[in-house]
């Protein structure tokens, strides 16, 4: 064990062996967006650590600090949000009374600088994170796509809207009109791309915004402030920074926050959500906690098993709200399962993120591993072993994937979900086991079924489709395509996110009607003709 932990620890090399290409240069932010200014800081900064870590002098190894951003206080979290509430003006603002046209335009112009600053956005991810090159660079990407998707899919909804409907002596034109103030907060583990899966179509939908970066991946939002400064009237996109404790409680207090855009724990989400003295103005889009379980019955073909489990269980280290958290197996298939998984793990390469082929990197969050071996403890106590050779050992930052077996009731990773690489792994003997799990469970976003049983995986799916929000035949947990409805029951989700729902999320169908009769007409006539009105218009987007 100690042989195989200075190994991981030897993955740490000094700062001139990382190749040029992927150094950082520290970057120490003192500005944030307030209102359409780059405002400056003197305050207090928070430094940013990376996961990555170097030796010193002594060789002693240390994370590398990769820079600082502003902890802004409650006066500069109300600013942002007068900012918002006047660049709204109570749906009167430039911004929600744009045409469509216009607000793509705006789009438009921000993803054409956000391409530019690509380079230092990946890096930045790869840094902070600790993911690798090539998630990272895929994530930029995968956002970018986003962003074009939602732009196309507001012109389909705009499209459908461009007509007039007649019923019961009435002609009416419905749109969807935007709800006003949006309070986006993403989380780390996709600090780009699940935050712009809120923001962007809050943004585009006409509401106003004030955001908040997460912990870990604050700075990688940084080289964007100028671009959503320089695409958006001022007031549209302003930054919370400093410590959610601190900044966020105040915003929903005062009632204003018209939707609370969320992804983290559900902990948080509810304590947030009580704090705003109108419930029922307030709309949460929320993504929580989950811990998505696979299914591999004595009639799975093992192989594909294990290949989706550790792509399910393990991408960017688990660290993912759709990662497989906990595993049932037959008893019949344990054995030969176990044996299959073990070898799959220990083939995994660990390395730095820009490491050619890298499957296992360091963990962003200090105290992870800590946390980690406290449930690898607590299975030990109580009847489960560690499966896979190195399974569990810790390198300061780096923790080798742990595959734990038999798992039971007693135990943190029977519940708990870990959000780290151990893979818990239950037998069972009846299927009807599976299913009193997720009856049980608080969470209930997805799960995953290998069976090439027809009517087994059948009389599974019908269950299953009301106690998760998606099941995966064959395959493994994931979000996409982007455009199937992303959400989960529970205390898994609130509101669902793919392309479609999501401009649907941030937005409200409004409605002009009137009777149908001449003078009606050649008054709704005028209007359209004269392009006096961006709401009441047949104008067609191509």
């Amino acid at each position: 064990m100690q042989d195989y932990q200075q190994q991981l620890r030897a993955m740490f090399v000094p700062e001139e062996e990382i190749p040029a290409q992927h150094r950082i240069e520290e970057i120490h932010q003192r500005e944030y967006l307030v209102n359409g200014e780059m405002r400056q800081w003197s305050g207090d900064v928070s430094e940013v650590y990376s996961p990555v870590m170097l030796p010193d002098a002594d060789g002693v190894l240390k994370r590398k600090l990769i820079g600082t951003y502003p902890v802004c206080g409650e006066y500069e979290a109300m600013e942002a949000m007068e900012a918002a509430l006047k660049a709204y003006d109570n749906g009167r603002g430039e911004w929600p009374t744009m045409s469509i046209v216009d607000r793509i335009k705006c789009m438009d112009k921000f993803v054409y600088k956000m391409i530019e600053q690509r380079t230092l956005i990946v890096k930045l991810i790869m840094w902070e994170i600790g993911k690798s090159y090539a998630d990272s660079a895929k994530e930029f990407d995968r956002t970018v796509e986003y962003i074009n998707a939602t732009i196309d899919g507001l012109k389909d909804i705009d499209r459908q809207s461009s007509r007039f409907e007649m019923a019961e002596g009435l002609v009416a034109q419905i749109r969807r009109s935007p709800l006003g103030v949006v309070l986006c907060m993403g989380p780390f583990n996709y600090p780009l791309n699940e935050t712009f899966t809120t923001l962007i179509p809050a943004l585009i939908m006409g509401n106003t915004i004030l955001f908040k970066p997460p912990k870990h991946g604050t700075l990688l939002h940084y080289p964007l402030l100028e671009a959503f400064k320089d695409a958006f009237p001022k007031g549209v996109v302003n930054t919370v920074y400093g410590r959610g404790a601190v900044v966020t409680p105040g915003l929903m207090a005062t009632g204003k926050i018209n939707v609370l855009a969320f992804i983290g724990s559900s902990k948080v989400a509810n304590d947030l959500k009580k704090r705003h003295p109108k419930v029922n103005r307030l709309r949460a889009v929320l993504s929580l906690d989950a811990k998505n379980a696979a299914i591999v019955t004595k009639n799975a073909d093992l192989k594909l098993a294990v290949s989706e489990c550790i792509l399910g269980a393990l991408s960017f280290n688990g660290q993912r709200c759709t990662a497989i958290k906990i595993i049932f197996v037959h008893k019949a298939v344990a054995d030969e399962f176990l044996k299959l998984l073990s070898d799959a793990v220990s083939a995994l390469k660990p390395g730095l993120p820009w490491t050619d082929g890298v499957k296992l990197t360091p963990l962003p969050e200090p105290h992870k591993p800590d946390y980690l071996k406290e449930c690898i403890d607590d299975a030990i106590a109580n009847g489960a072993k560690v499966m896979n050779e190195h399974g569990g050992v810790t390198a300061e930052s780096f923790v080798f994937p742990a595959v734990v077996y038999p798992v039971n009731e007693k135990m943190k990773l029977y519940r708990e979900e870990q959000f780290g690489p151990i893979i818990p792994v239950i037998p069972f003997e009846d299927i009807e086991e599976t299913i009193d799990y997720q009856i049980d469970s608080p969470h209930g976003m997805q799960v995953s079924i290998f069976s090439n049983d027809a009517k087994e995986i059948s009389a599974l799916i019908d269950p299953f489709v009301n106690l998760v929000s998606r099941v995966n035949i064959n395959s493994q947990c994931q979000r996409g395509p982007d455009v199937f409805p992303f959400t989960g029951r529970k205390d898994s989700a609130e509101g669902t996110l793919s392309v479609h729902d999501a401009l649907r999320s941030f937005s409200i169908r409004s409605l002009v009607a009137t009777k149908l009769n001449e003078a009606n007409k050649q008054l709704i006539n005028e209007i359209v003709n004269d392009n006096d009105s961006n709401f009441l218009s047949t104008k067609y987007i191509l």
